[in-house]
């Protein structure tokens, strides 16, 4: 049997080791100065062929504070904008979060509802980012914050493979004791913007209220997450009928007949509940 060492050796004198090392000491010394997300966004191009990132912590069902993007401005107000203040609550890297996920890399396409590429969150949003494919990197950087490094992958360049994944994955461990050194050195700055609720978390919590059953209600999210009538139906532990019967109740019930409708319902309610929170916008969002 070859001893570790020895193969150790062999990694450890290799130029390329050696030129890897320098980048994560270089990247290192930054971790605890405002240049470290620029530079983290410069050694993750080096890994895999991304076209964009994204830098975000998330306090538990608070609006997500973004930290660093790389987005056109254009791109910026449509998509993210629309993604802070009326959709993130069915982001599948959300849900992730709230359900326990807070250290690991993890891709879209294994995270996502069965029918997330064909909902309408995905057009909203991803659509708009002219993303394809996209990868968080979680790290849990205090006990009640998630920061994600989320890498954003175009349908006309050149897709994620397996083994960009591994990569990411084998140098997870260290980028996550980076984000919470990051973390740590700048929370004063940001910590208070994670503190106030959300629109969009009270909009979910009162959306066909006096409509709606609060069985219906939980379709309704499951459903503008992306998920089918057989996928609601495990999540909820109910038959498939039971949930086509809830669908064409609360069809009924809300006056529409699409998924459509009943998303573009859904974000008239957000703008409605954010214009009536103190500092809200005058008008329609």
């Amino acid at each position: 049997m070859t001893p570790v060492t020895s193969s150790l050796d062999g990694f450890l004198t290799h130029k390329a080791a050696a030129d890897w090392h320098q980048a994560l000491a270089r990247l290192f010394s930054r971790s605890s100065t405002a240049e470290f997300p620029e530079h983290l966004t410069r050694f993750l191009r080096q890994i895999t062929d991304i076209q964009s990132i994204l830098i975000s912590t998330y306090k538990g069902r608070a609006r997500p504070l973004m930290i660093r993007d790389d987005y056109a401005s254009d791109l910026r107000e449509h998509a993210i904008g629309r993604y802070l203040g009326k959709a993130y609550l069915l982001d599948p890297f959300f849900t992730a979060i709230q359900r326990g996920a807070d250290q690991g890399v993890y891709s879209l396409r294994e995270l996502a509802p069965d029918r997330f590429h064909e909902s309408e969150y995905y057009q909203y949003y991803y659509r708009a980012l002219d993303l394809s494919d996209e990868v968080g990197i979680l790290a849990r950087v205090d006990a009640n914050v998630v920061m994600m490094v989320s890498l954003g992958f175009r349908e006309e360049c050149a897709p994620l493979t397996r083994r960009s994944l591994h990569a990411l994955r084998s140098v997870a461990p260290v980028l996550q004791v980076m984000l919470t050194e990051f973390w740590h050195w700048q929370a004063g700055l940001f910590q208070s913007h994670t503190d106030t609720q959300a629109p969009i978390e009270l909009a979910f919590a009162s959306f066909g209220e006096g409509l709606l059953t609060p069985r219906e209600q939980e379709i309704v999210h499951l459903l503008l997450a992306g998920h089918s009538t057989k996928s609601a139906a495990r999540e909820l532990g109910i038959s498939d009928g039971t949930v086509k019967v809830h669908r064409k109740n609360l069809y009924q019930r809300l006056d529409i007949s699409t998924q459509s409708q009943l998303f573009r319902l859904f974000l008239d309610h957000v703008a409605l509940v954010s214009r009536r929170q103190p500092g809200g916008p005058a008008a329609p969002a």
